[in-house]
């Protein structure tokens, strides 16, 4: 999986664990070497940060013997380079969203062309409720690829009268994943036990769309309840893509969904009085899956009887996304705070290896941080009607020079009148937990950067997170950023 959080190990795991740092150097430097020695004297370049990655990750699961991996791509999918497996068992396409649209096209149409590019031949492949041209996108993708599609009922049609199905994940936009993972879950395990039996028996489930006129056959795991059989063409009113067949889930897949547990989604960190509300949302509709769970996991709770809520917004993005399209969907959270800052844990990162950017500098990081920052005080004017005084265009350049008066915090400069609506920009992660926190979150061992705050905002905000009983904070906006607050608030996630 990508991109990895706090090590690059994450990406790389077995039996759900990251691979140890001993596998890993021995794995890389295998894998390095043999690349070196057999590389193309004439194009001699190593294979870039991904690829190599995804090379590796091949060699390790075929030398430690793994029965089963599962492997999501990175960008895309026609010509991403995990799709070069052939044959897999079974395919998923999630929910689709705009994102790399310097890549992938700038419509849903375009980038569902793209994801359906992993289809494959004869392979099963699932996919959860789309729009609806993008899902006939997918649908007319998988009929070019002779790839029998179906789409995954609701995960409410897999609960019995007495059965409610518990994910360990929260949000209601993980209801569709679960239900993806269900059929994937299912079709691996239906292979398995169809290549156990005797006399190599071929493995089928129910009819595939195409091509026109195969059989119907089944071949069911003894565990996995009756299979409700669809018929040729049968489709959900509306969609062109036939429904699957539900089933009753195992004990082991119900197991599955109630523990599953993957950082930086939906997370919730309860630190004292500061509760980290983590999620690496990058996308519009992520975003406002994001919003809603947000929502009701802090906004609908009552402020405490003994005092203030102050709610925070840490937010950056990165890559070719629309920012000011994100951030205007943040805005019905009611932030107190908006805090902008890069991906760096801290302003050096020479000692921050997993998690430096080669592509992006400071400076460029923390223009952008500044753009955000103008664009997130334009949002609150429109919204609220009020004038806050908003500098001209900012760089970031003539702010990192040093300047005793500036303290070690990054801000705006000094402004003729302070802004309506706070918010702050901070050179590193390390600062801008530090400032949100205000010494109350134990696990934030580093003192809190001393300093003048020239800002007027920055000033009162101290004192209000000082003095409020509870403090919310959003961190979403780059998997990256998440990743960045995860190693600072739980520094074990490093060992």
């Amino acid at each position: 999986s990508s991109p990895h959080l706090v090590q690059v190990r994450e990406r790389i795991r077995i039996n759900g664990q990251p691979i140890s740092q001993e596998l890993f150097n021995k794995y890389f430097w295998l894998v390095y070497n043999r690349l070196e020695e057999t590389k193309d004297p004439a194009h001699a370049r190593m294979p870039a940060y991904f690829r190599f990655l995804t090379i590796m990750a091949f060699h390790v699961f075929l030398h430690e013997k793994v029965d089963l991996a599962v492997v999501e791509v990175g960008i895309g999918g026609a010509y991403d380079c995990t799709n070069i497996i052939r044959s897999p068992v079974v395919c998923g396409v999630s929910s689709l969203g705009i994102d790399h649209t310097s890549i992938l096209g700038d419509t849903m149409e375009k980038i569902a062309w793209q994801k359906g590019g992993i289809f494959k031949p004869g392979v099963p492949a699932f996919t959860v409720s789309q729009p609806e041209r993008p899902l006939e996108v997918l649908r007319d993708r998988a009929q070019e690829l002779k790839c029998p599609l179906y789409l995954c009922p609701e995960l409410d049609a897999f609960e019995g009268d007495h059965q409610t199905l518990e994910l360990g994940l929260a949000g209601a936009h993980q209801r569709s994943n679960a239900a993806l993972a269900l059929q994937l879950a299912r079709m691996w395990l239906q292979r398995r036990s169809c290549q156990g039996k005797a006399g190599g028996q071929v493995w089928g489930w129910w009819t595939p769309l195409w091509p026109a006129g195969s059989q119907q056959s089944a071949c069911l795991h003894p565990g996995l309840g009756e299979l409700i059989e669809v018929a040729p063409g049968t489709e959900l009113v509306g969609r062109p893509v036939p429904l699957a067949p539900t089933f009753q889930p195992t004990d082991a897949m119900i197991q599955g969904l109630r523990e599953t547990v993957w950082l930086g989604r939906t997370q919730i960190l309860p630190h004292g009085p500061v509760t980290w509300y983590l999620d690496g949302a990058h996308t519009t509709s992520s975003i406002q899956a994001c919003v809603r769970w947000f929502r009701q996991a802090a906004l609908n709770q009552d402020k405490p009887h003994d005092g203030s809520e102050v709610r925070v917004l840490l937010f950056n993005a990165t890559g070719d996304r629309d920012t000011a399209a994100l951030l205007k969907l943040l805005l019905p959270c009611h932030f107190d705070y908006a805090v902008f800052c890069p991906n760096f844990t801290e302003a050096s990162v020479a000692n921050n290896a997993d998690q430096q950017n080669f592509n992006v500098t400071l400076e460029n990081a923390l223009t952008r941080c500044l753009e955000n920052q103008r664009t997130w005080t334009r949002l609150l004017e429109e919204k609220g009607g009020s004038d806050p005084w908003l500098p001209t265009t900012l760089q970031a350049g003539g702010l990192l020079q040093s300047a005793p008066a500036r303290g070690t915090l990054l801000l705006v400069p000094p402004a003729p009148r302070p802004l309506n609506s706070p918010a702050l920009v901070f050179p590193c992660l390390a600062q801008a937990l530090q400032w949100v926190a205000q010494g109350r979150d134990p696990h934030l061992t580093a003192p809190i950067a001393t300093g003048a705050h020239l800002h007027p905002a920055a000033s009162s905000g101290a004192v209000l997170l000082r003095e409020a009983a509870a403090v919310r904070v959003l961190v979403t906006g780059s998997l990256h950023l998440v990743g960045g607050v995860l190693r600072l608030l739980d520094p074990a996630l490093s060992q």
